[in-house]
């Protein structure tokens, strides 16, 4: 739902860029889990807002500049079950990542490794296992493009030619 980029000011608060469709998305959780990896703790927030294209939040038990830079590279999460149902064909970033990728012609590109939006539409991180990040392909995720999204068989197919990268 968005991730920790910097310390802001001196008393602890940290500096985050949100995932979420509003800017203000997480205002609506009592408490976020935070972390990386497999390394996850809840916290409380003691208070957050809006600062400009970012959001700014004082975290309980985060008192110094020191500790809020500890935070800094950190995800920003609210458990699955907090979250409203996904409407017909939509997705949370979340479920798309780790599902395998195919065109029309039965080319296998990788899977989702990441997501992330431009202005004008999300974009697909598509990455063969293995290969190293030169072969990343980017997919924008627009309904010309992404033809079938079957997040029970871990499946996206695509009407996207092998050659675009």
């Amino acid at each position: 739902m968005g991730r920790i980029v910097a310390p802001y000011g001196i008393f602890g608060w940290v500096k985050i860029v949100p995932d979420t469709e509003a800017i203000d998305g997480l205002f609506g959780y009592e408490s976020w889990w935070i972390g990386k990896d497999n390394t996850w703790q809840e916290v409380e927030i003691e208070t957050a807002k809006v600062h400009n294209d970012v959001l700014v939040a004082k975290l309980v038990g985060v008192d110094d500049r020191d500790a809020a830079l500890r935070c800094k590279g950190k995800q920003v999460a609210v458990p699955r079950n907090q979250l409203p149902e996904a409407d017909k064909d939509e997705y949370y970033w979340s479920d798309l990542i780790g599902l395998s990728v195919k065109n029309k012609q039965d080319i296998d590109f990788g899977k989702i490794s990441d997501v992330f939006q431009t202005g004008a539409n999300d974009v697909l991180v598509v990455n063969t296992d293995g290969v190293p990040k030169s072969s990343e392909r980017l997919i924008p995720f627009i309904v010309d493009v992404v033809l079938e999204v079957d997040i029970a068989a871990k499946t996206i197919l695509v009407d996207w030619d092998a050659d675009f990268k």
